[in-house]
C-alpha cells in the first residue's frame, strides 16, 4: 500500500527547519531550553551579539512557530513553544515512514 506524501506538512516542516538552521538561532534555542524564559537583553548579552541581531533572529523563530512571546511591562519574554521542535521531528519521522 503506497501512501501519498503530505506536501503541505513537508513544506511546513522544511520552513521550520530553515528557521532553526542558523548558528545564532540554534544558540537561542539552546539558551531558552536551559533558561526557559528570557527577554531580548538577557539573550543578546548571554550570546554576545547585538540587540538588533538578536531581535531579528527571535522574530524569525517566533514567526515560524518555534518560539512564543509575551509582554511583561516593557519587556518581551521569549520561550520555546511547547513541543514545537518535537513536532518538527515527529513530522519528519511520519513523512519518512510513508515512503
Amino acid at each position: 500500500m503506497t501512501q501519498k506524501l503530505d506536501i503541505n506538512r513537508l513544506e511546513e516542516a522544511a520552513s521550520k527547519l530553515r528557521a532553526i538552521a542558523h548558528p545564532i538561532r540554534i544558540a537561542i534555542i539552546e539558551l531558552l531550553d536551559i533558561n526557559k524564559n528570557m527577554n531580548v537583553t538577557q539573550i543578546y548579552e548571554s550570546i554576545g551579539i547585538e540587540q538588533a541581531t538578536a531581535s531579528h533572529h527571535l522574530n524569525i523563530l517566533k514567526n515560524k512557530g518555534v518560539l512564543s512571546s509575551k509582554r511583561d511591562g516593557k519587556n518581551t519574554i521569549y520561550s520555546i513553544r511547547p513541543n514545537s521542535v518535537l513536532q518538527i521531528i515527529d513530522c519528519l519521522n511520519r513523512c519518512e515512514s510513508n515512503q
